[in-house]
C-alpha cells in the first residue's frame, strides 16, 4: 500500500499568532482581536473547516477528471458549532471539539440531481479530511526532549 507522509511545523510567534510551514508554503494562524489575538490570519478552527472544504473541492476535481464528468465549478460551504466554555476550561463535561460539521457542495455541472448526489457521496468516501473527521484517528501529543 503506497503511503504519503505529510508533515508541517508550527511556531508560536507571540500572543496567539502562529506561523505554520508546509513545504515551501507559510500560513499565519491567529485569533481575532476580540479574543486577544492580532487577527493576522484565520483561527485553527477556521483552518480545519477550510481543510475539509478544500479537500472536498480537490477530490471533486480529481473524480471529475478521472471520470470525464462535465463539472465546471465546485463551491463548498462548511460550518461547525462548538461549546467555547469547554475550550476555555469553564466546563469539564462538554466536548471541546465541534459538535457537528456540515459541508454543502454546489456543483455547476451538466448532471441530474441524482447524479450530483452520487458524485458527492463518492467524493466524501475518498476525501481524507472527511475520513479523519468521521472516524477516530489516533493522535499523539508528546513533549520533545
Amino acid at each position: 500500500m503506497p503511503e504519503k507522509k505529510v508533515s508541517v511545523t508550527v511556531e508560536e510567534r507571540g500572543g496567539f499568532r502562529t506561523e505554520c510551514q508546509a513545504g515551501k508554503h507559510k500560513v499565519v494562524i491567529d485569533q481575532p482581536q476580540a479574543a486577544g489575538g492580532s487577527d493576522a490570519g484565520p483561527t485553527p478552527l477556521d483552518v480545519q473547516l477550510m481543510a475539509l472544504g478544500a479537500c472536498i473541492a480537490a477530490i471533486s476535481r480529481i473524480i471529475a477528471t478521472q471520470k470525464r464528468l462535465p463539472v465546471r465549478a465546485i463551491k463548498v460551504a462548511v460550518e461547525g458549532a462548538l461549546n467555547t466554555d469547554a475550550l476555555l476550561g469553564k466546563q469539564n463535561a462538554a466536548r471541546v471539539g465541534f459538535a457537528g460539521i456540515s459541508a454543502r457542495v454546489s456543483l455547476d455541472a451538466d448532471m441530474s440531481r441524482d447524479e450530483k448526489e452520487a458524485f458527492i457521496r463518492l467524493v466524501d468516501s475518498r476525501c481524507p479530511i472527511s475520513d479523519n473527521l468521521q472516524h477516530e484517528t489516533p493522535v499523539s501529543v508528546t513533549l520533545e526532549d
